[in-house]
């Protein structure tokens, strides 16, 4: 019995502890929300680059791609219930794009837990999020700003960017593929230096 007892209060410990740390890593994440930038020249100007999804990455690497999950989850609740200025909408495909990221990377790495391991996630994980950020824009997100702007607002903005737009397929090809690979490989590059320093640290 004292046994058993033991192992239940280890097990109400970790999981007090995991909660605490995904808790602080989604607070993290959603202030990391409004610090953007944008990339002038070759994205129009509502593309921004934002750094919102490493705490998730480094909820998946040290606690599994649930907990990374939930952190994409946490965050852009608060911020749709906050800021939001899409109705929820962009709110659920940010869940749905960073989650196609760490959720990938988090459950290669935890196969190989290496720095070949965690190379192969992190490179796995950004085509992941460049293919189905394209499928969720072209056939979800931009059909709704389409409604809410007009289709041919959002096309103008690309076209006077890039003339080689003209419908929504070509603004998913020369736009929304290429600025989630540069997200992908920025992430990639920003959370290995940020999960080597943290990761002993949350691991505890």
């Amino acid at each position: 019995m004292e046994k058993v007892s033991a192992i239940s209060m280890k097990k109400k410990k970790i999981s007090t502890s995991s909660l605490v740390k995904v808790s602080l890593l989604s607070a993290i994440s959603f202030v990391l929300m409004f610090v953007e930038m944008p990339i002038p020249g070759l994205f129009p100007a509502f593309l921004k680059i934002d750094i919102s999804d490493i705490p998730a990455v480094i909820a998946g690497l040290s606690m599994g791609p649930f907990a990374g999950f939930v952190v994409e989850v946490i965050k852009n609740f608060l911020h749709g219930i906050t800021v939001t200025t899409t109705g929820g909408v962009g709110e659920l495909a940010n869940i749905v794009v960073g989650s196609s990221f760490v959720v990938t990377m988090s459950m290669i790495y935890r196969k190989n837990k290496s720095l070949k391991g965690l190379i192969i996630s992190l490179f796995t994980a950004t085509i992941s999020m460049v293919v189905i950020g394209s499928l969720v824009n072209y056939f979800f997100l931009l059909p709704f700003y389409g409604q809410l702007m007009g289709m041919d607002a959002i096309l103008g903005m690309g076209k006077a960017v890039n003339p080689n737009i003209n419908d929504l397929l070509s603004f998913v090809i020369w736009f929304i593929a290429p600025f989630n690979l540069i997200k992908g490989i920025l992430l990639s590059l920003m959370s290995i230096p940020f999960y080597k320093k943290l990761e002993k640290l949350i691991s505890k």
